[in-house]
């Protein structure tokens, strides 16, 4: 006998939210310590995290921001790293209740992640407003939380610890890239493609010219554009992710 599906309620989303909200403390704490040590004051990153929400777009652009990077750079960079959002919502558009008002929708995509578009995909049924309401808030502030940690904490832990903790950023990198490319050779072949083009930008004297933002827009459009090319996606398997 098949037990009843739980409502997807304000409650349950809080809840279904805890794990993606420690996972992003340690992440954003790094992120904090990255903003303060490049000399943004405590409250700019915490506000950069509080309307971003971006994980790797945030950091990319928060980097070029330190150094000075033009805004045009700014803006292609944390577009071309960030477009995946695009697509997320798309799909979690074909899985929501339809009493979801416009207003409801537009408010909502601003706190689609990679994790919480993992869970709200994951759920039975059609998701509503109250859940995905409550399962954004806990990743929220345990990211703005976590930010506001580790920009606190860099002018009191020793230099030794913050070297070390600095680390964590590559490491979620790696979580991210590592697992879905030994499942995936569209995804092994996109990320071995953009490591060979960013060694060479680093390496070749004659790229010496282009800024690290431009660097990854290059690498990131050339590496997708391939995988695309040669891994076409068909109307079976794009009607198989939205379902």
């Amino acid at each position: 006998m098949t037990q009843p599906l739980q409502p997807l309620t304000f409650q349950k989303g809080l809840r279904d939210g805890i794990p993606i909200c420690l996972g992003y403390l340690s992440v954003s704490f790094a992120f904090g310590m990255m903003a303060t040590e490049g000399g943004l004051p405590v409250w700019i990153a915490v506000l950069i995290s509080m309307t971003n929400l971006t994980s790797a777009g945030q950091f990319a652009g928060t980097a070029l921001i330190i150094s000075g990077g033009m805004y045009i750079e700014i803006a292609v960079t944390t577009f071309v790293i960030n477009i995946r959002y695009m697509l997320m919502s798309l799909s979690l558009s074909q899985k929501v209740d339809d009493r979801m008002t416009l207003p409801q929708r537009l408010g909502l995509s601003f706190g689609v992640t990679d994790e919480i578009f993992a869970v709200a995909m994951q759920q039975k049924g059609l998701i509503n407003a109250r859940y995905l309401t409550g399962l954004i808030l806990t990743p929220y502030f345990g990211w703005a939380l976590g930010t506001f940690l580790g920009a606190a904490a860099t002018g009191v832990l020793p230099l030794a610890v913050r070297t070390a903790l600095g680390i964590a950023i590559y490491g979620m990198f790696i979580a991210i890239i590592v697992p879905p490319s030994t499942k995936s050779r569209p995804i092994l072949l996109t990320v071995i493609v953009a490591a060979v083009l960013s060694c060479l930008f680093h390496y070749v004297p004659v790229f010496g010219g282009l800024s690290s933002g431009w660097i990854i827009i290059i690498c990131a459009v050339a590496a997708s554009a391939l995988a695309a090319l040669k891994f076409p996606v068909t109307e079976e398997e794009e009607r198989e992710v939205a379902a």
